[in-house]
């Protein structure tokens, strides 16, 4: 009897902040990143030296939900949803936690991407969204298992979502994508003449 059967599946977890039970002002979201932004001279010069497209708070910042109290609600519902994630996932935490390493805003102009990369030394890594304009990009996740492909041929253009080697994903302002940090992701450029908003983060266990 013939059997095929996917193995070693890759989750990918898309909901709404809110479905956790959390729900957050939009508005003050929205205001409170470029209110950040404006303020964050060293974000601003370390975005200049690295030639980082708009802005980020990833290397200035690490206290955002001290300075403005809607981000530490934020943490709070993030953490029920990569909660609900471990579950999902089957892992045994031993009796430790997914605990939040860092949380950063990210600005993208028109024109602006975010290369091709990984989370290394965290376990679970995500992206809410702020601001998605239309002609704003996708994340764009790529199978785990291309550098190993060697000769294989391309796939059907209309191959099943989960034999595809890149999957696009649009989210909506409000969205939250949670992956296992390992996953390559990258985000393509922004054709929207609209900035492209995000609040990005990583959870460790410990």
């Amino acid at each position: 009897m013939t059997q095929i059967k996917s193995l070693f599946s890759t989750r990918l977890y898309h909901a709404p902040l809110s479905a956790q039970g959390t729900a957050l002002d939009a508005d003050e979201m929205l205001a409170s990143c470029y209110s950040i932004a404006e303020d964050d001279e060293a974000g601003q010069q370390w975005c200049e030296d690295n030639g980082y497209p708009g802005y980020t708070s990833y290397a200035s910042l690490t206290d955002l939900p001290w300075r403005f109290p809607i981000f530490a609600d934020l943490v709070k519902a993030l953490d029920a949803h990569v909660a609900a994630f471990a579950e999902d996932l089957e892992f045994d935490l031993d009796g430790r936690k997914l605990v939040l390493e860092d949380l950063w805003i990210n600005i993208l102009p028109e024109g602006g991407i975010h290369t091709s990369h990984i989370h290394p030394h965290s376990v679970v890594s995500g992206t809410t969204y702020v601001a998605m304009p239309e002609g704003a990009s996708a994340l764009k996740l790529e199978d785990p298992r291309s550098q190993m492909m060697m000769a294989a041929p391309t796939r059907k253009k209309d191959a099943r979502e989960e034999l595809r080697t890149f999957i696009y994903v649009a989210p909506a302002v409000g969205d939250v994508l949670l992956w296992e940090s390992w996953l390559r992701h990258e985000v393509p450029m922004n054709m929207s003449e609209d900035d492209r908003i995000s609040v990005s983060f990583n959870y460790r266990w410990e």
